[in-house]
């Protein structure tokens, strides 16, 4: 797997492929795509790929994208991944032509491996999946063949009809194509293309006993509904002469579409294998599906990532024909150009200390002007209460400062921001000796920030008045993942887990004007970062992204 190094967009050979095939007129110049996840977990940022691709390719070609739950795997799929898949798409920004399921086919299915039974081009195997997988043989071995491989048409069909009507239990009979088994490709070693699975079925219910397997529904659920191009991840390539073989061998009702496969999205420090993710959801490791550290377009979301953003990252690594990965802060400084266009400008504190202006006019209330957005001039301006007692966040005061500090200090003047020059006078300990209010003067003369002498001063700190303040929960967030390659060496992704990936802060304060946000809207916390109202509870946080632009240090240092 190689590793994304540069800001290059690659190549959209499938693009080129729908223009050209759309210049001969295949398929009539029709385009037809469609995304098709298995409703057994919820999205993550890798499908966003998927569906900015077909649902893309769709819109540049005047075509159809749908939306098809390929159901056939009763045990694992769930009637709340169906619901939260059609709500993640919408949110991404899209609308599918339709929203269609497998197990809508079954019965069309079930009458095809007939036909191929009748061909003689499958069986009824007795073979328990360990010994089939035994006889299998390997990449420079043949496979055995079945024992029951030679069955008549008749036993065939008679067995078939059986195991529908639910007569033999889980386990005791597939029903496998008659291709190869000593095929160079695996998958072409008489694969299954049904098997027993005596489980209630979200939308069949108990009508079905049998249920096709993944490469047996898909490319005919394709055919079935009319797509032209099925496009699929680097992992289906070797799938692809059985999803043609299958096609072949069917009379279908559109011309056989065509497959065709892109590299997946890896990012650092991601995962996006479902059981993995399970795994944290089960283990307690993570809140559910949707907590903000999740790589889950539902765990995003709650984030605050900006769907725009989101896709505008898809457009710029393009569509490749070979794996690579992406750096996360590559995605991060799509979300953080976004957000600073958009978002308003607030003033919080996560760690407050109090400041008091023992020189502020007793009970005076100064409404101080803050600008909502400096990209947006439309946005305006607020009013934001100033008084003799605010909050500042703890680094902005040292006791003894280190080198190169400079913001508050005793005997040093720092300006407020929006406000006024103060300078630290005194201090209140606690009895562990730690800082629990500092008292300062202000200059009355610098209202909005300027000395009328024109002195200056080397530090802005931001402030919220401590009688309006808003008590809040912040949660700032680190990798969930340490590596940023995790289960490249071959050991568990999951090994390296950061156990501090999130802070949970409990005292914030904020200024007053983030009372009217919205469920799940993005501020600018000035100086601090992009935070996201919860979707359930806006009086909790949480940090979309800092203010620093990490992808460019990473750019500098490479170039470098």
């Amino acid at each position: 797997m190689s590793s994304e190094t540069d800001e290059s967009t690659s190549t959209d050979f499938i693009r080129e492929k729908v223009r050209a095939d759309n210049a001969s007129n295949k398929f009539g110049g029709r385009v037809q795509t469609r995304f098709p996840p298995e409703p057994n977990g919820y999205l993550h940022i890798g499908h966003a790929k998927s569906i900015c691709l077909n649902f893309g390719i769709a819109s540049d070609f005047d075509g159809v994208c749908n939306l098809r739950f390929d159901d056939t795997n009763p045990e694992t799929e769930d009637q709340d991944y169906v619901d939260g898949i059609i709500e993640d798409v919408a949110w991404l920004g899209f609308t599918p032509g339709e929203v269609l399921y497998a197990s809508d086919y079954f019965e069309q299915l079930y009458q095809w491996a007939v036909s191929l039974i009748e061909k003689g081009l499958a069986y009824v195997d007795d073979q328990t999946a360990e010994q089939i997988s035994e006889n299998r043989g390997g990449f420079t071995t043949p496979g055995t063949n079945s024992p029951w491989r030679d069955r008549t048409v008749e036993e065939n069909l008679d067995l078939f009809a059986r195991m529908r009507s639910g007569e033999f239990p889980d386990g005791t009979h597939v029903l496998r194509a008659k291709i190869d088994m000593s095929h160079e490709n695996m998958q072409m070693r008489d694969p299954v293309l049904y098997r027993i699975r005596h489980a209630h079925h979200v939308r069949t219910g108990d009508e079905w006993v049998i249920f096709p397997t993944y490469d047996f529904g898909h490319g005919q659920g394709d055919a079935i509904e009319g797509v032209t191009h099925s496009i699929c991840t680097l992992e289906f390539e070797t799938h692809r002469p059985l999803y043609d073989w299958c096609l072949e061998n069917l009379e279908l009702p559109f011309e056989k579409p065509e497959q065709t496969e892109f590299a997946r999205l890896n990012l650092t420090h991601t995962i996006t294998s479902k059981r993995k993710l399970r795994s944290l959801v089960e283990d307690g490791v993570v809140d559910g599906w949707d907590d903000a550290r999740m790589p889950t377009l539902r765990g995003v979301r709650r984030r605050g990532y900006p769907p725009g953003a989101i896709r505008a990252f898809m457009d710029h690594i393009g569509v490749a024909k070979t794996n690579s990965t992406h750096d996360m802060e590559l995605l991060e400084s799509f979300i953080r150009t976004e957000l600073n266009q958009t978002s308003l400008r607030r003033m919080a504190v996560l760690r407050p200390l109090k400041l008091v202006i023992t020189n502020w006019p007793e009970g005076k209330v100064d409404m101080r002007e803050g600008i909502n957005n400096p990209e947006d001039e439309s946005a305006g301006t607020r009013p934001v209460p100033f008084t003799g007692e605010l909050w500042i966040e703890q680094d902005d005061f040292k006791l003894e400062p280190p080198p190169k500090y400079y913001r508050l200090t005793p005997g040093r003047e720092v300006r407020l921001r929006a406000g006024y020059f103060i300078t630290a006078n005194d201090v209140v300990l606690d009895d562990d000796s730690n800082v629990v209010e500092v008292h300062c003067t202000y200059d009355p003369e610098t209202a909005g920030g300027q000395a009328p002498d024109g002195r200056k001063v080397k530090a802005t700190i931001h402030w919220v008045s401590a009688e309006h303040a808003i008590d809040a929960t912040v949660n700032l967030y680190e990798r969930l993942l340490l590596d940023s390659h995790p289960g490249a060496d071959g050991s568990d992704p999951l090994s390296s887990l950061n156990p501090n990936s999130r802070e949970v802060l409990t005292d914030a304060k904020l200024e007053p004007a983030l009372a009217d946000v919205a469920r799940g809207q993005v501020v600018q916390f000035e100086r601090l970062g992009y935070f996201a109202a919860d979707l359930d509870d806006p009086s909790v946080f949480h940090r979309t992204v800092g203010l620093r632009d990490e992808w460019a240090n990473i750019q500098k240092r490479r170039q470098s």
